[in-house]
């Protein structure tokens, strides 16, 4: 039976003429972040609808910030996304892998070799790769593991902002460090942000709590309050409101009267609530009534209003207090410990410093502009997701692009002994991975393939430490950078791998592109006008 009629209203492309245009997609995406790569990789300057720019050298938020519709596109940012969150690193490199990897195959599709056994081909690769990166890695020492941080940041700030990022972002993820289960955990989101302007960016600090930009409710409350015991409300202090479906009708002022007292008083004995429980400091996610203010500085209480629910969730980690929703609800169980809760200015704005027994951290991101002050803490964000894997994965590689071609020269040869057309697949494996130092090289001004050619030579006679030999950027020539400190944590080079393949192999599966004729649609607002103005004319 002909398929005619059941696509009727579908454009379709299938063969080689979809894997060609999916290739190409893939590729495209690979050019516009390629350059980016490395210490020498340039920025690219973002633009959105509203006229506001984004200088940045982030792989993954250039490709999502970018309007990208092609489904096979979309496909490998999703690859670099997943990398983002897993790694906070490799994002770049994870794409272009991915596009040598659907390059490559396409010129063996093109020889005859079908799509099937190109995966199992990258497939086998792939295991093969990620087992010898095992026996390349090396147990880092704590001064490596700060090396192998820095080096995720290499071309994303100054050579002095790298240094000091690195060295915060350790620190930040060593005081949320903790065991759950028997093993240990660092979780990135109990690192919180704010931003100062005004100072240098080598000048940002770690606060081991968590800082708030909070003023106090009332400036005659008490600035510094030590050993203090913190209780946590998701709502307010105020008087309730009337609801909205509910009417009263007052008959005399005597019982509006009674009503504003009997609201203050219910106020006031949340107050001595909380004063009972032996509160100092509160946080409320609403607001705090002006009259209640007397009352909390009288039972000598330091208050905070309108503290977002998140922060809320913060303040429970630091501090062991577990989050209600009113005061009078609040148990000597719900109270928390804070060593120190301190209201300061930064800059010249108000913030509130809370440090407490529990894991909680705060980075205070600095720049001499906004722009400056926004770019360092996405560098931060990326330093300290690296720093948190490292934490828990102490093993690192050599970096630029050493490991890579270690892998690739060992990939020829176990290709050699592997029968069939998959050997032609580990080849191409082998030779996408080599596309990291040639963009590595290409991006310092070198030629890709000298460069590339003089460190698969100097590998080659390297001896027992040949995987350490990569291409030193400064001066062009290859030499033992594990000496000259270029590391990378092997749990940031693993999942690029991985991802790479991944998204590779799933767009080599693909031999139909089934588009669906969509026919122009009339908006809803605009449809009932023109329905109202058909029933008036019929009415007439």
């Amino acid at each position: 039976m002909s398929e005619a009629p059941l696509l009727e209203d579908t454009d379709r492309t299938s063969g080689r003429t979809a894997l060609r245009k999916n290739i190409a997609a893939a590729m495209a995406l690979s050019g516009a972040v390629r350059s980016t790569l490395g210490p020498k990789g340039l920025d690219k300057l973002l633009l959105d609808d509203e006229g506001r720019t984004l200088v940045t050298n982030d792989g993954v938020t250039v490709l999502e910030t970018a309007r990208v519709e092609h489904p096979v596109a979309r496909m490998l940012i999703d690859a670099s996304s997943a990398q983002d969150r897993t790694a906070r690193d490799g994002t770049t490199s994870a794409v272009v892998i991915a596009a040598e990897l659907l390059r490559n195959a396409w010129h063996l599709v093109v020889e005859g070799v079908h799509p099937s056994t190109i995966v199992r081909g990258y497939r086998r690769a792939e295991i093969e790769a990620l087992t010898i990166l095992d026996g390349l890695a090396i147990e880092g020492t704590d001064h490596d593991l700060v090396t192998a941080v820095r080096s995720s940041l290499a071309g994303k700030a100054s050579t002095a902002v790298q240094a000091r990022l690195a060295v915060l972002a350790m620190e930040a993820a060593l005081a949320v460090e903790r065991e759950v289960d028997g093993k240990m955990d660092v979780d990135p989101t109990r690192i919180s942000t704010i931003m100062a302007v005004g100072r240098p960016a080598t000048e940002s600090e770690v606060v081991n709590g968590l800082v708030l930009a909070k003023r106090l409710a009332n400036p005659s409350m008490a600035k510094v309050v030590n050993n203090g015991r913190i209780v946590l409300v998701d709502g307010g202090l105020e008087r309730r409101g009337v609801r909205s479906d509910v009417s009263f009708q007052a008959t005399t002022p005597e019982v509006l009267n009674a009503l504003r007292r009997r609201e203050n008083e219910r106020l006031m004995e949340e107050v001595a609530h909380l004063s009972s429980l032996g509160t100092n400091v509160l946080a409320v996610s609403g607001a705090i009534d002006d009259e209640v203010h007397r009352a909390l500085m009288d039972a000598g209480i330091q208050a905070f209003r309108r503290v977002p629910a998140s922060d809320l969730d913060l303040l429970a980690l630091a501090t062991g207090a577990r989050v209600v929703l009113r005061a009078d609800q609040a148990a000597a169980a719900d109270v928390g410990h804070a060593i120190e809760s301190r209201s300061h200015l930064i800059g010249d704005l108000h913030h509130w410093t809370v440090r407490g027994e529990g894991v909680a951290a705060t980075f205070i991101a600095r720049g001499s502009s906004d722009h400056v002050v926004e770019e360092t803490s996405r560098c931060f964000d990326d330093a300290v997701g690296v720093a948190a894997q490292v934490r828990l994965d102490r093993r690192v590689l050599v970096g630029g692009g050493a490991a890579h071609v270690a892998l690739a020269r060992h990939l020829r040869r176990r290709a050699e002994a592997t029968p069939g057309r998959e050997q032609l697949a580990m080849e191409a494996y082998a030779d996408a991975l080599e596309s990291i130092p040639r963009a590595l090289a290409e991006n310092a001004g070198l030629d890709p393939i000298d460069a590339l050619l003089d460190v698969t030579a100097a590998q080659a006679d390297g001896g027992a430490d040949a995987h350490r030999i990569g291409l030193d950027l400064s001066d062009g020539t290859p030499k033992d950078l594990g000496a000259i400190g270029v590391l990378e944590p092997l749990s940031v080079v693993r999942p690029t791998i991985h991802g790479a393949t991944e998204a590779a192999c799933a767009v080599l599966r693909i031999d139909d592109v089934l588009w669906a004729r969509l026919e122009a649609q009339i908006p809803d607002d605009i449809q009932a006008q023109l329905d109202a103005m058909g029933e008036r004319d019929a009415e007439a």
